[in-house]
């Protein structure tokens, strides 16, 4: 007996083959829709106490859709209380649409402060300890050579506090305009140690330092949770754009409850110079 092999080659055209094949694979595929606008808007507070003369101001928004424009909407009409281990209560005005200002406290180191605000039907806390002051015992710039060209550096020496595990955020001011990139250190490998740190950037958006600019630089000793928040934003940060939108990961908040932001409260210094 003669075996005969059946060959669908023989009876239909490759065209038609294809076809086949094509809707088979279609067939097998499962089809994902993914909802970028799913997650819940989330409440937003962001605060700053310092132990220079107020008042100091608490923003507090809401965050928008991953697709709409990072400009988030005030939240008015909030509760904002701030508090000290040493007893002193300020219920803070609202003077602009989502700001809200202090009236009698002030900042002080070597104390712990305490933010509560009421807003949404939910009550929102966050503490932050104030950490004492460290100076900047000079700024300069140096001229460097990377591999897509030269490019101006600004440098800032300070001398760590021995014995302390110390969190720095530094802001640099060009002419008067404050730079969006983050600056922050640690002294966990150098305690108690001179420090020369480079305010280079890193791929955030920066200003490209020219002679004659005028360049103030603040130094704000934080504590680790603020330390913590502005890490972490700077990870999730693409190139210095930093979206706050609604998205599957946020930085890491002192506050409860859910709410974005941070309660910063630091001891800060300053020291400007003129680029030569």
């Amino acid at each position: 007996m003669k075996l005969n092999i059946f060959d669908i080659s023989k009876i239909l055209s490759p065209f038609i083959i294809l076809v086949i094949i094509l809707l088979f694979i279609s067939s097998c595929e499962k089809v994902i829709d993914i909802d970028f606008n799913s997650k819940s808007s989330q409440i937003v507070i962001e605060g700053n106490i310092t132990n220079q003369a107020g008042p100091h101001i608490i923003k507090v928004t809401q965050t928008v859709n991953y697709n709409e424009t990072n400009n988030f909407p005030s939240i008015t009409g909030a509760i904002v209380i701030m508090s000290d281990d040493a007893g002193n209560i300020d219920t803070l005005y609202e003077a602009s649409q989502g700001s809200y200002f202090s009236s009698t406290i002030q900042g002080t180191p070597g104390r712990t402060y305490t933010l509560k605000v009421k807003a949404n039907e939910m009550e929102y806390t966050a503490t932050s300890f104030m950490n004492p002051p460290v100076n900047i015992d000079s700024i300069y710039s140096v001229v460097e050579s990377l591999p897509n060209g030269s490019k101006r550096t600004l440098y800032v020496k300070y001398s760590d506090t021995e014995g302390i595990n110390n969190y720095y955020r530094f802001v640099e001011v060009v002419n008067n305009d404050t730079l969006p990139a983050i600056f922050i250190a640690d002294d966990l490998e150098q305690d108690g140690e001179t420090i020369n740190l480079s305010l280079f950037s890193r791929g955030q958006d920066e200003s490209d330092l020219k002679t004659g600019d005028t360049v103030t630089v603040v130094l704000q000793t934080i504590d680790k949770g603020v330390y913590e928040y502005f890490r972490t934003l700077l990870q999730l940060s693409s190139g210095g754009i930093i979206n706050q939108s609604t998205s599957p990961a946020n930085p890491l908040s002192n506050f409860n409850n859910g709410a974005l932001g941070y309660l910063n409260t630091c001891a800060v210094t300053s020291k400007t110079i003129v680029i030569p």
